[in-house]
């Protein structure tokens, strides 16, 4: 007996009987072991524990009446924290349904004390109400289990401290996870006076004057962290990876922040390439906006699981050693890849001892932190080998990256793979993410990626680090991987790591466990959270499995989708949470905007379907998979000897001449504003030759109209500056591609920003450069753009469509003989001049008549230009609404009555200023004319500002399901040519995109009919447009225009000046200012001016 047990700091002698001694123990042991987080389950068994935790002045209680929801909930605590929460239930079924909460525990080594209450030993096996056989209930799914004794004071009370002190020792040391303490009670279970013996108390003063656990367990570091790199198991790892060429890092799930950090780290310090799983926290990872090029310094391979699809990429790729830091990965490609690389050297990094290689074939095991191991590698220097390696898996994960990301900005639905794109911009440095199972995790991981932060802060920390990005800690039920109890992890998650959390589920994850929603109205201890939820009404998985295009849909329906009507928005209403449908992108956005900001718990219900669902995800494979053909068809047609000293180049540019040349036209162009009387009408601009440093040269033409914004003035001030600044830049090997490689080649090497080239300048140095490529590979500008399909036989035989065009000047007669004309040279598509009447009934009646003359079978086109009002273009469509336009363009002046004017006279309309005049996000704007009445995008190369800007349009008409019509501005044979091949490779994506929607979509006519305007030419060489008897069209060779452009000469008598490298003076302006002072490098060309230079 303790005398002065009333002076301790911890008395229990106030406790009013033995069973409130018992629990008190556990309690306060628990809470000096730093565990303090309660998930308390009612019942009435269990009652002394839950009056002991919940009066205990330390601990934090929460409670469900689903003991399945609170055990995930616990799980989630841990998760979030590192640190065991206890559970606390009654007896019986309550503790069966904590079963599949301890596997999951017990399968991702998370720590959990449950603590079970039990009917005492006298009433088990006697038909006592709730009374099962609770003794191992978990099998061996925990680390620890032990039956306590009923409470007794004939017990020393010691014992039931060191079996705490046990127990969690056990959770907490590796392999973590679950551990059971079952504790049978006998009446009384409330506070009821029930008289025992302080002697059971015997030998707890120290311990009930102080604060410290009862037994405290102490662990040697092992001889890895003791010795970094000393031993000899870690010595031959050292080895093996300073021996490789082909290196692969694969970061699984990372749970620290710390140990995140120390991955980053080690990739930036081994230089390989890095294939981060979502769970690694370094795929949803921020980058600063101003340094893009920054995250160079580790090459993240994102977009390997789809590159995977390509059978050429699974045939090629393969590593010599791969280092796996964190158990488990998510894409089964990606394993499937790593088995494929067998036999090979396969380390695999994680502090538990338990294994982890279900193809078994882990060649070196390494137990440690993910810090431990950094530290012991951090100490050497690797050689960095493999940078052509590297840069090829850089072109190919860029590629198919561009693709997805074309293809999910290019579909205006919301859909389930953009949630997953643009989740990252929903989180910030003070956010987490849980993502549910499923198909909604695989999504996260195929399409998640990178974005900026323009946190100041994390900015500043970044540089400093000289680390390329921030983490986002990212957390998912993957013990078990089951679709039961993700909301109430996740809330749990909340409150463990103390951060905002953004929680991803689907709709049947989330009817597992609603009941979740009774524990996230509690709001204990933590920040408000954002529930994503994507309901497509069942199990879209299965939707994407094998056997679904083989089974009866109604076996599907009702096996396998579990398809429901249910609410969720009833069911946030029935507990009282905020609820908020999404049905657009818009709406997607705003609404995680708003809510990152409040201090309530939403749920954002996004709807969604299965069947569209399944054909998005078909779409973006497909897509991929020939993203992924095209970079391995441009990367296997490299020379042998292309540099990769500094990256990834071709050649280098050795000069760039241009000179300014005039023709003359048969009349003047339909864009001009020239006097029709005149005799003599003549085209001016300008001729790009560009020099590469083995000899080859391209060429390309610059010549702005008056629909362009820019004119020869400015062309030839930008073009000045090009000529100096060129000299000695590389090539880059992805410009060919057109996926946005020359907007960041243009950036990165001239420094102009691409709202700062002229679009007519940009077009002819694009032109330049590829040809000037393919000039230096013995190949063609259309087998640059689409080097997976060269086949000269096909060249041969192939041709482009042109469409005439007409100005309309004259009578309906006059116009109709005219193109009656052009029908018999063979011409099969006809675009006339509408709009420079006096009225739009006079334009009408020379399309009437027109008709009349051509016959039915030919396409006839009306370009209006943006000259009418909307009235007026209403009147011209009525009367011509029996004359079968294929299409009109641009009928209104304001372009937001393009839509209205295609319903209310139901005549088609393609768009063509409207698309001139938009200067960056292209997709973004063109999402208002996804209209079916818009049918065509007319696309000027030269005024849109060149050849990848006019690919990305046209891939987004051929998207959906309209016309990309190459159109010329009345350019030399030079620049048609170039075009004739440009919209060849544009018929054979068309061709890509109906096999793919296995759809029928005729040849298109293309706007090239300019060429009759040429009196005069730029080169000798004729181009060659002819009548095709094979297609019964008038076409152009694609095998002439690959002719034209290879053995391309300038036609001296039409150039007027030629301008060379002139001399350039060099200096620095130093600028003194009160408070600052700075100096410019000047680079000045032309005349000497008067300016004093300095130096500094």
């Amino acid at each position: 007996m303790l005398d002065d047990a009333n002076e301790t700091s911890y008395s229990l002698q106030d406790q009013a009987n033995i069973n409130a001694v018992w629990a008190s123990l556990i309690v306060e042991e628990c809470s000096r072991l730093g565990i303090v987080y309660f998930c308390v389950a009612p019942g009435s068994r269990s009652s002394p524990l839950a009056i002991a935790a919940s009066s205990h002045p330390l601990t934090t209680c929460i409670s469900c009446f689903d003991e399945r929801s609170l055990a995930f909930h616990a799980v989630g605590y841990s998760k979030g924290s590192h640190k065991p929460a206890v559970i606390i239930t009654s007896s019986g079924t309550a503790v069966s349904n904590l079963l599949p909460a301890v596997v999951e525990a017990s399968q991702d080594f998370v720590p959990l004390l449950l603590l079970t209450a039990d009917r005492p030993p006298e009433l088990l096996d006697a038909g006592a109400n709730q009374a099962i056989n609770q003794v191992n209930h978990f099998g061996s799914f925990v680390r620890f289990t032990f039956s306590l004794p009923a409470p007794t004071d004939n017990i020393p009370a010691r014992m039931v401290l060191t079996t705490i002190d046990s127990a969690v020792h056990w959770a907490t040391s590796l392999p973590f996870g679950p551990v059971h303490i079952n504790c049978p009670f006998r009446e009384p279970l409330d506070d009821s006076s029930d008289n025992w013996m302080l002697n059971c108390l015997k030998g707890l003063d120290i311990w009930m004057s102080g604060a410290e656990p009862f037994t405290k367990y102490i662990q040697l570091q092992n001889y890895l962290a003791c010795k970094a790199g000393a031993c000899v198991p870690m010595a031959e790892v050292l080895e093996i990876i300073k021996g490789t060429d082909t290196g692969l890092l694969l970061l699984g799930a990372i749970h620290t922040e710390d140990e995140i950090w120390a991955a980053l780290l080690l990739a930036k310090h081994l230089n390989w390439p890095v294939v981060a799983d979502i769970l690694s926290g370094l795929r949803l990872r921020k980058l600063l906006p101003s340094l893009p090029e920054i995250e160079e310094n580790v090459l993240f391979v994102d977009h390997l699981d789809h590159a995977l699809l390509s059978e050429g990429v699974r045939g090629w790729i393969h590593f010599d050693v791969i280092v796996q830091i964190g158990s488990r990965i998510t894409s089964k490609r990606v394993s499937q890849m790593v088995e494929d690389c067998f036999p090979c050297t396969y380390i695999l990094v994680d502090n538990h001892p338990c294994r982890h290689d279900p193809s078994h074939f882990v060649t070196h095991r390494v137990q440690c932190s993910v810090r431990q191991f950094v530290d012991s590698l951090m100490q050497s220097q690797f050689s960095h080998r493999s940078n052509k390696w590297c840069f090829y898996l850089r072109v190919l994960n860029t590629m198919v990256a561009w693709d997805i990301s074309f293809q999910i900005n290019a579909e205006y639905s919301i859909t389930e793979p953009h949630v997953a794109h643009v989740i990252t911009e929903a989180l910030s440095a003070e956010s987490a993410l849980f993502v549910g199972n499923s198909m909604i995790i695989r999504d996260a991981d195929m399409y998640g990626r990178s974005c900026k932060t323009h946190a100041q802060s994390i900015a500043h920390m970044m540089l400093d680090s000289e680390l390329p990005c921030l983490s986002i800690r990212v957390a998912g039920n993957r013990g078990a991987s089951g679709i039961d109890g993700l909301l109430s992890t996740a809330i749990g998650f909340a409150v463990g790591c103390n951060k905002q959390v953004l929680c991803l589920v689907g709709d049947v994850s989330m009817l597992h466990d609603t009941n979740g929603l009774a524990i996230l109205t509690q709001r204990v201890s933590r920040k408000p959270m954002r529930i994503l939820v994507i309901n497509n009404h069942g199990g879209a998985i299965f939707s994407l499995l094998p056997f679904a295009d083989k089974t009866d849909p109604q076996i599907l329906d009702r096996y396998f989708y579990t398809s429901h009507t249910i609410s969720i928005q009833k069911l946030c209403e029935a507990h009282s949470v905020r609820h908020l449908p999404v049905k657009t992108k818009v709406e997607l956005q705003e609404a995680l905007l708003k809510f990152e900001h409040e201090k309530t718990d939403c749920v954002i219900e996004v709807e969604s379907c299965i069947g569209a669902n399944s054909t998005f995800h078909s779409t973006l494979r497909k897509s991929a998979q020939q993203a992924a053909d095209h970079a391995l068809s441009i990367l296997s047609r490299l020379p042998v000897g292309v540099s990769i000293s500094d990256g990834l180049f071709l050649y280098k540019i050795h000069k760039m001449n241009f000179s300014l040349y005039r023709i003359q036209l048969c009349a003047p162009p339909t864009s001009s504003s020239a006097d029709h009387h005149h005799n003599e009408f003549h085209r001016e601009g300008y001729i790009l030759s560009v020099y590469l440093e083995d000899g080859s040269v391209g060429y390309g033409e610059v010549a702005p109209l008056e629909i362009h914004k820019e004119n020869l003035v400015d062309v030839e001030e930008q073009l000045l500056f090009l000529l100096h600044i060129i000299k000695g830049i590389k090539i880059d090997v992805s410009l060919p591609t057109l996926k946005g490689s020359f907007t960041s080649w243009i950036w990165s090497n001239l420094g102009i920003m691409e709202c700062s080239i002229f679009p007519s300048v940009r077009c002819g140095l694009e032109m330049a450069i590829l040809n000037a490529i393919a000039v230096s590979q013995g190949s063609s500008f259309i087998s640059m753009l689409q080097p997976q399909m060269i086949n000269e036989e096909i060249y041969e035989k192939s041709s482009v469509k042109i469409c005439a065009l007409v100005d309309s000047n004259g009578t309906p007669n006059e116009v109709a003989y005219i193109a009656s004309s052009l029908v018999e040279e063979g011409f099969t598509a006809i675009k006339l001049k509408v709009a420079r009447r006096a009225d739009p009934i006079q334009d009408a009646a020379v399309i009437c008549k027109v008709r009349n003359e051509v016959g039915p079978c030919v396409e006839l086109r009306v370009d209006a230009n943006r000259k009418w009002t909307y009235e007026e273009a209403i009147q011209f469509g009525f009367l011509v609404r029996d004359c079968d336009l294929q299409y009109i363009e641009e009928p209104v002046e304001n372009v937001d009555d393009i839509v209205k004017f295609c319903e209310e006279t139901g005549l088609p309309a393609a768009l063509d200023e409207t698309i001139d005049n938009f200067q960056e996000s292209h997709l973004n704007m063109l999402a208002k004319y996804t209209h079916p009445g818009i049918v065509a995008v007319v696309i000027k190369p030269s005024v849109i500002g060149g050849f990848e800007k006019a690919a990305l349009i046209a891939r987004w008409a051929q998207k959906h399901g309209k016309m990309a019509v190459v159109s010329a501005a009345f350019e030399s044979g030079l620049g048609l040519s170039t075009y004739i091949l440009f919209s060849y490779y544009l018929e054979q994506l068309n061709v890509v995109y109906t096999v793919m929607n296995r759809e029928i979509r005729p040849s298109i006519a293309h706007g090239l009919g300019t060429y009759k305007w040429l009196k005069q030419d730029v080169t000798a060489i004729p181009l060659g447009i002819h009548y095709d008897p094979c297609k019964g069209f008038m076409g152009a060779s694609v095998a002439g225009a690959i002719q034209l452009l290879k053995n391309f000469k300038v036609n001296n008598n039409v150039i007027h000046k030629t301008f060379n490298e002139e001399q350039v003076h060099r200096y620095h302006l130093t600028v003194n200012s009160k408070n600052f002072s700075y100096s410019i490098k000047v680079h000045e060309v032309g005349q000497e001016s008067n300016v004093s230079t300095g130096t500094s």
